[in-house]
């Protein structure tokens, strides 16, 4: 008997208003103060659980790429709240800056991550994890010293990608606990594929999603999520210097336990934008179909696509999106 071949979903070109949604309502604390106090106060909203041995999952950046959260920012919030935690990483699939684990430690160097411990997960090896329910995979290959962290922050820059649509805290994730030779491999190429790219649109939603799955059950309760909705060019911060420029407002930062919601806000946000304002970002979330990224982890219950908008800046009052990015200024290069 043949293998059943697997099929991926649909639909990842198709936003869903929020009225189209079901199911439960999560918390989403959003301030527009883009700031490091701004980024400190909506951290002390959801860093309950956060116990341990923690580990901040962040975007390093490729050698002087000029979109990535300030280092400023990342600096007060580790001397002010997470003095012994560590910024967690892997090296990556494609051959750069950060391919080796000599070039990354050099790269973090140029780009000034030198305040705190820097743990490249897969540069002693790695380490496979369970996928609950997944359809692509059973397990999913990790840096392997991410199992030495009891909690983790994922503290994502959210800006466009040029696989995944966009890059939210589930890409942050998925792709960046991944360690750079396996596990990229096993979310990106099909085996035995001449093209390390070959897997695209709602395949590749779908095999980053339980990729993030893998590591959020590991942590349980004891992982949160960050957003930082600023410099938001349609390209990954893998691209460097390389990306395109930024057209789209900065927004603000959201803040979630619930991974599928921190992402969907931040998404409306970006959508609740005037259509000239959101149209290049939209577009490419749209052609790369990663509003499949959602729908997905809805699938496998990993949150909710509901939730309340808990505006910080005003005595935590609720707030629509609309409400949110009323007033948003054009986008200024600040060097």
């Amino acid at each position: 008997m043949s293998e059943k071949k697997i099929v991926p979903g649909t639909g990842g070109d198709h936003y869903v208003p929020y009225d189209e949604r079901t199911g439960n309502e999560s918390i989403v604390y959003f301030t527009r103060d883009l700031s490091a106090e701004g980024l400190q106060k909506i951290y002390k909203r959801v860093s309950a659980d956060l116990s341990g041995k923690i580990g901040i999952k962040l975007h390093t950046g490729e050698k002087n790429g000029p979109n990535i959260i300030p280092r400023e920012w990342v600096k007060n919030l580790i001397e002010k709240e997470l003095s012994d935690a560590a910024i967690i990483e892997t090296n990556t699939y494609y051959e750069g800056d950060r391919y080796t684990t000599e070039q990354h430690r050099e790269t973090l160097k140029v780009n000034g991550w030198t305040f705190c411990p820097v743990d490249i997960m897969d540069e002693d090896g790695t380490a496979m994890l369970p996928v609950k329910d997944g359809k692509w995979f059973s397990e999913m290959s990790m840096g392997k010293n991410l199992l030495e962290y009891d909690s983790m922050l994922t503290l994502t820059h959210f800006k466009g990608h040029a696989q995944g649509g966009f890059g939210g805290s589930n890409k942050n994730i998925g792709i960046g606990c991944a360690d750079g030779r396996i596990g990229k491999q096993m979310i990106h190429t099909t085996p035995g594929s001449d093209d390390m790219w070959d897997i695209a649109t709602e395949e590749f939603m779908e095999r980053m999603t339980e990729s993030t799955k893998a590591s959020i059950d590991y942590f349980g309760k004891q992982v949160t999520y960050v957003n930082v909705l600023r410099n938001m060019s349609v390209s990954c911060d893998c691209e460097g210097c390389a990306a395109m420029p930024v057209v789209t407002p900065n927004i603000g930062i959201t803040a979630s336990t619930d991974i599928l919601a921190v992402d969907q806000a931040s998404v409306d946000l970006v959508y609740a934008l005037e259509e000239k304002d959101h149209k290049d970002l939209v577009e490419r979330i749209e052609t790369r179909h990663g509003l499949r990224q959602l729908s997905y982890m809805k699938e496998l219950k990993m949150g909710n696509d509901k939730y309340i908008l808990v505006d910080i800046d005003h005595e935590d009052a609720r707030i629509s999106v609309k409400d949110a990015v009323k007033g948003v200024k054009p986008f200024v290069d600040e060097k």
